[in-house]
């Protein structure tokens, strides 16, 4: 008995019109997504002329800002300036628990620049209890 074979025909699936949707829908979410990441800091910051606030030393991470821009927390120097060594140095200080207090006591010639960057390290560990240490005013009577 002969058997007569049937050519079979090979199947083909074109893709490029998937692939010019897919591109599409690609294109679309990157056009419509914001990139941008906002992050905000409150800030309480204290009156120069008024009452002085009494915490407990114990429990709050202290960053000092030299004149020369140099970093200290807790009393220890920081061997530099960057951004990742001011926050390893403040989630040692603070056991990586951001609820305590933290504030930045920076010289008056320090640069702004410093003083912004320790706030942006506070920030980024996500510290909310900022404050800005700051002394009374001279009074000439």
């Amino acid at each position: 008995m002969t058997t007569i074979r049937k050519r079979k025909e090979s199947i083909s699936l074109n893709l490029t019109p998937l692939i010019d949707v897919v591109f599409l829908l690609l294109i679309f979410f990157m056009v419509t997504t914001t990139f941008t990441k906002e992050s905000r800091l409150t800030l309480e910051l204290p009156q120069a002329t008024g009452e002085t606030d009494h915490q407990d030393k114990t429990d709050m991470v202290e960053i000092i800002v030299s004149a020369t821009g140099d970093y200290a927390v807790n009393g220890k120097t920081l061997s530099n300036r960057k951004l990742e060594t001011i926050k390893r140095a403040i989630n040692e200080q603070a056991n990586s628990d951001s609820s305590i207090p933290l504030t930045i006591t920076a010289d008056a010639q320090s640069p702004h620049q410093a003083v912004v960057t320790a706030m942006d390290a506070a920030g980024q560990l996500g510290f909310v209890h900022l404050s800005i240490s700051t002394q009374r005013p001279e009074q000439n009577h």
